[in-house]
């Protein structure tokens, strides 16, 4: 047995550092909580409005637009079709409002980090193993100061969806950056533009295409994660898929599961049509 008296915890410093959070940070805990609240009011609010047909319209237009394949915007039609028969319309729409939510607070704190750690080299070497780890984290982990801070709810599942998904955001749009041809650079430099103009108008128009795969790679991770943080009051799609599992009720699991599936695939699709357009 390891010897009992060279056991050293670390979570009692854990439990302190979160209560003086609590303590201290309230006010912007609050305004996170508030703002939060408010973005999916109204994006639930917008997405229950609009009838389930000109939703699948406008995803058959969209994606026909940038894909250019008819058969594929036909395909994802069919699909979310096949989510209103099984009756989880509804409960697929304020799933989504969860995961466009976790994505817009996710790329927006992603996309400038990135490009800080584009641009300095302490920046990329202290905050390569923090993604490291966080990528190598399991999920359920980040549900643990998400409950400690907000408790139970839809606020506190964005907060964890917006740990976990927000790396791949980073990652991408400092790849980008970093792969802009040294030519271009050099000629950039030769018009004598500055490290602004050089960054606003060269480096980030040519990284647009690795930063819209962090946006699809975010994107995928914040729904994956949306379904685990069911289990802190997400609700939605991953409810379902909860609740058949205690359940044991593998009928439902799977009509909850196909619907998660379609929204990654229609997901997906679309902004893999966006990466292709840009590229292009």
């Amino acid at each position: 047995m390891f010897p009992e008296n060279w056991r050293f915890h670390v979570w009692p410093f854990i439990d302190a550092f979160i209560d003086y959070l609590n303590t201290t940070v309230s006010p912007l805990l609050d305004v996170f909580n508030g703002l939060v609240l408010k973005m999916l009011l109204t994006i639930d609010t917008v997405l229950l409005f609009l009838p389930w047909w000109l939703i699948i319209a406008l995803i058959v237009v969209l994606c026909y637009g940038k894909t250019k394949s008819l058969s594929t915007a036909l395909t994802l039609a069919f699909l979310l079709l096949t989510v209103g028969l099984f009756g989880l319309w509804e409960t697929t729409l304020k799933t989504l409002s969860v995961v466009i939510v976790a994505v817009i607070i996710s790329l927006a704190l992603g996309i400038p980090f990135g490009i800080v750690m584009a641009e300095s080299k302490p920046a990329s070497k202290v905050m390569n193993p923090v993604l490291d780890a966080m990528q190598t984290m399991p999920p359920f982990v980040y549900l643990l100061p998400a409950i400690m801070l907000f408790g139970l709810g839809k606020v506190p599942a964005v907060f964890a969806t917006v740990i976990y998904a927000t790396p791949p955001a980073v990652r991408l749009t400092s790849l980008g950056i970093n792969q802009v041809d040294v030519q271009v650079i050099e000629a950039a430099n030769a018009f004598g533009v500055t490290r602004w103009q050089m960054l606003r108008e060269v480096k980030l128009p040519l990284a647009v295409p690795s930063i819209l795969t962090g946006m699809n790679q975010t994107t995928m991770m914040a729904l994956s994660m949306v379904v685990i943080a069911s289990m802190i009051g997400a609700g939605g799609l991953g409810k379902e898929v909860l609740m058949a599992t205690n359940k044991i009720a593998g009928g439902e699991g799977f009509e909850a599961g196909w619907a998660i599936v379609v929204v990654a695939i229609v997901i997906d699709r679309l902004t893999q049509g966006f990466i292709k357009q840009k590229k292009g």
